[in-house]
C-alpha cells in the first residue's frame, strides 16, 4: 500500500510539472519608438515588477533591445514592414539590421524569435501597394535566417505575423476552417513548410473583439470568457464544445494548418486585446473583463480542444496607447472595417493596458496566474492531492 501511494504521488507530481510547463507564456507588445513614453530602462523595471516575462518589440531600436539585457524577459522582435523588400532582394540588408539590433546584445538579451514584418498582407493592401507578399515575404525570411546562421546565431527562429481575418475563411465551425485562397497556396503553404523545417512558429494576430463587432449575434459573455451553463457552441462536425471565442479562433487556425499538412507547428498569438474607448459606451468594463478572462484561461494550462498544449505564447496588444505611430497592422484595418459595418466610430488607438506614468488601467494580474499568486488552479489541486497522499 505505501508503495502504491508513493507511485500515485509521483504520478501527480509529474502531472503538476506538466501543468506548469503547458501554461501559455503571456507577454505584451511594446513600441519604444512611440513618442511621449518613458525611456525603455524605466519600462523594463516596471515590467519586471509586474512579473511580465515576455515582450514583443514593435519597431525595435538598439536602445530598447539593450534595455532588456540581463533580464528574465524574452523578446520577440518584429522587423518593420518597409524593410521586407530589401531583405528579400539582398541578404546583406538583413545582415545590417541584425548587426544593429541583435548581434551587439545577443545572448545577453534573450531574443526568442524574429518576425519578418507584421501583417504584411494588410500593409501591402492599405499602405504599400508595390509590396507583393507572395514574392518577397518568404525570401525575406530565408535571407534573415541565413544571415543569422552567418553570424553563428542558431537559437533564434524566424517567422512572420498574419492577421486572422486576412488568412482565414471562417472561425466557426473550426473543423471547416481553411486558409483563404489564393493566399493559402501562394504564401502560407510554402511558408508553413519553411517554419516546419526550421522549427519555428506561426504567428497570428487574433482579436475576438473584431469578430464580435462584425457578428452582433455572438453573446458578449462568450467573447469575454464568462462561465455560464449555456455559454457554449458545439462544432457539430467533430462534436467538440467551445466555451469561448478565443479557443474557437485558435482551433480554426490549427484546423487550417492540418488541412495544409502542417498540424504540428506551434501557434503564437502575436496580438490580442480589447480597446478601452469602446467599452465606455457599453455596459461593463469589457476591456478588463476580456483581459482577466484571457489571462486566467491561458494560465489554466487547459489548452484548446484541438491543441491540448494551447498556444505557445500570447501577447496582449498593447503596453501603452499609441498617439501616432508608423506601425500598421491588421488590427487597425479590421477594427475600422468592423466599426463601419455597424455604423459606429472606430475604437481608435486606446488599446494600452498601462498609462504613460506606468500605472495599470485595469485590475489584472499580468504576472500570469489563475489565482493571483503564480499557481494555476490545476496545479493547486494536484499539489493538494500530493500532500494528502504523502500524509497518508
Amino acid at each position: 500500500m505505501p508503495s502504491l501511494l508513493l507511485h500515485t504521488a509521483n504520478l501527480l507530481l509529474v502531472l503538476l510539472l506538466v501543468s506548469a510547463a503547458s501554461a501559455t507564456t503571456i507577454g505584451v507588445t511594446y513600441n519604444a519608438s512611440s513618442p511621449k513614453l518613458p525611456p525603455p530602462e524605466h519600462v523594463v523595471s516596471t515590467l519586471q515588477s509586474r512579473g511580465i516575462s515576455a515582450v514583443r518589440l514593435l519597431e525595435p531600436t538598439p536602445a530598447a533591445v539593450r534595455a532588456f539585457a540581463y533580464t528574465n524577459i524574452t523578446l520577440l522582435l518584429s522587423v518593420p514592414n518597409n524593410l521586407i523588400p530589401s531583405f528579400a532582394a539582398n541578404r546583406s540588408a538583413a545582415s545590417v539590421w541584425l548587426y544593429t539590433n541583435v548581434l551587439p546584445y545577443h545572448p545577453r538579451a534573450h531574443i526568442s524569435l524574429i518576425s519578418a514584418g507584421s501583417d504584411v498582407i494588410t500593409s501591402a493592401a492599405t499602405s504599400n501597394p508595390d509590396l507583393d507578399p507572395s514574392t518577397v515575404l518568404l525570401s525575406a525570411m530565408q535571407n534573415l535566417r541565413l544571415s543569422l546562421l552567418d553570424l553563428g546565431i542558431r537559437t533564434i527562429p524566424v517567422s512572420t505575423t498574419f492577421s486572422f481575418i486576412d488568412i482565414m475563411t471562417t472561425s466557426f465551425p473550426p473543423s471547416a476552417a481553411e486558409f483563404q485562397e489564393p493566399i493559402g497556396n501562394l504564401i502560407l503553404r510554402p511558408l508553413l513548410q519553411f517554419l516546419e523545417e526550421t522549427n519555428s512558429s506561426l504567428l497570428v494576430n487574433l482579436y475576438p473583439y473584431n469578430i464580435y463587432r462584425i457578428n452582433s449575434e455572438i453573446p458578449i459573455g462568450y467573447v469575454l470568457f464568462q462561465e455560464h451553463p449555456f455559454n457554449f457552441r458545439d462544432d457539430l462536425i467533430t462534436g467538440v464544445r467551445y466555451r469561448n471565442l478565443f479557443d474557437m479562433m485558435v482551433d480554426a487556425v490549427v484546423a487550417a494548418m492540418t488541412v495544409s499538412g502542417h498540424e504540428s507547428i506551434p501557434v503564437i498569438v502575436a496580438e490580442t486585446g480589447w480597446p478601452s474607448e469602446y467599452e465606455a459606451r457599453a455596459a461593463g468594463n469589457y476591456a478588463e473583463m476580456y483581459l482577466k478572462g484571457l489571462v486566467k484561461h491561458l494560465r489554466s494550462g487547459l489548452g484548446t480542444p484541438l491543441r491540448k498544449e494551447g498556444v505557445a505564447e500570447a501577447y496582449i496588444y498593447q503596453l501603452f496607447d499609441e498617439v501616432d505611430s508608423s506601425y500598421n497592422n491588421g488590427r487597425n484595418a479590421t477594427t475600422a472595417a468592423a466599426a463601419a459595418m455597424i455604423g459606429g466610430a472606430e475604437a481608435g488607438q486606446h488599446w494600452g493596458i498601462m498609462y504613460p506614468n506606468m500605472t495599470l488601467k485595469y485590475n489584472v494580474d499580468f504576472s500570469g496566474s489563475a489565482n493571483g499568486n503564480g499557481v494555476s488552479s490545476v496545479q493547486m489541486a494536484v499539489a493538494f492531492l500530493v500532500s494528502v497522499l504523502l500524509f497518508l
